[in-house]
């Protein structure tokens, strides 16, 4: 029902400020009734991190920051859920507005400031969905004013692990000062093992994946995927969004906003940094897509490039949740013009081509 809904509601979440907007989004699903999802084609299936998501397609860190509505979000067709960010201590993060619509170019820019309800909220949140099927995970972060940032990702991780099935580290967001420098090699070491450490002696068996931005320098990569390898994390996520502003962007006047772009201007940028790492890492550590994920061919693409998983968010407030079920169907058209039973059989095949831009 939503997904018919939503060519009726779009004009008027439209005409609403985008945050408010995304707000009464989240409010309306809290309203949707429970049921039991829709089986998926089993050839859609990946069995990763230990875990067997349904489906490749999964929601990103950001729409569903304080893990509100996890489960409703897996009734619309998601293969797993990603809430957060979250940081310790509660903060408002940037002054209002912060999230702007390029509704020509299909993108949005947000400079959030990974605004957060702070770890005990969403830590109950997450308890109280202990035994309830489907894969969530949770993507931390660090407070603004913290003087210790490498502590708040263990304090995160401590309590988090055992609450969700995995625990992305973000070091990538655009819209924290200084939150990128720990994607430097000696602070990024320092921050896996003590993450590492965190989840060991919590006794979790969450999943440890470390989220990257689409705009380092390929040696700056080639060290982030060493020390990933080194300190065990157990995938990447490429990317988050861009602090650049490709050419050819339409709104012109709302790209000069600050912040983070994403959606489909990022797609190319964020693929190349994509492929780029699939032919870092090979087969030892997965890849989970995300930037400009609006259609199942991009979708196919990203596996093509290396994803073992692909995340979306942007693309929801254009397309709506409908774009869920597309995506699958066509990646399951693909599959049969490909003639293959399982997506692992594709995946990075073409990454060589696309991280030359192809």
């Amino acid at each position: 029902m939503i997904d018919v809904a939503f060519p009726l509601v779009r004009p008027l979440l439209h005409g609403l400020d985008a945050e408010r907007a995304h707000d009464l989004t989240l409010r309306a699903l809290a309203l949707l009734p429970s049921g039991r999802r829709r089986e998926d084609d089993p050839r859609l299936a990946v069995d990763l991190l230990g875990r067997r998501f349904p489906n490749p397609v999964g929601l990103a860190a950001g729409f569903d920051k304080g893990a509100r509505v996890p489960d409703a979000l897996l009734g619309l067709g998601f293969g797993f859920a990603e809430v957060g960010g979250v940081v310790p201590r509660p903060q408002p993060g940037n002054p209002q507005p912060r999230v702007f619509r390029l509704a020509a170019d299909r993108a949005v820019i947000n400079r959030y400031g990974l605004n957060s309800e702070g770890l005990d909220i969403v830590a109950a949140r997450l308890r109280a969905r202990t035994g309830r099927p489907g894969i969530v995970g949770v993507n931390i972060g660090a407070n603004k004013d913290s003087v210790d940032r490498l502590a708040d990702y263990a304090a995160c991780t401590a309590v988090l692990a055992p609450l969700a099935d995995f625990v992305t580290v973000n070091v990538s967001s655009p819209n924290t000062p200084g939150l990128r420098d720990l994607q430097g090699e000696a602070f990024l070491d320092e921050l896996l093992a003590r993450t590492v450490a965190a989840r060991e002696a919590a006794g979790a068996s969450a999943a440890i994946l470390l989220k990257i931005a689409p705009d380092m320098a390929l040696d700056a990569l080639d060290a982030v995927c060493a020390t990933a390898l080194r300190r065990g994390v157990q995938a990447l996520v490429v990317s988050n969004t861009t602090v650049a502003r490709p050419a050819g962007l339409v709104e012109q006047a709302l790209a000069r906003e600050t912040g983070g772009l994403s959606g489909r201007p990022l797609f190319g940028p964020a693929t190349r940094m994509l492929a780029q790492t699939r032919l870092r890492v090979g087969d030892s550590l997965p890849l989970v897509g995300v930037g400009g994920v609006d259609s199942a061919e991009a979708a196919w693409t990203k596996i093509l490039a290396g994803a073992s998983l692909v995340q979306l968010y942007s693309a929801l407030v254009y397309e709506g949740p409908g774009l869920v079920g597309r995506i699958k169907a066509g990646l399951v058209r693909r599959m049969d013009e490909e003639g293959i039973t399982a997506l692992r059989q594709v995946v990075g095949r073409d990454a060589a081509d696309l991280a030359r831009g192809a």
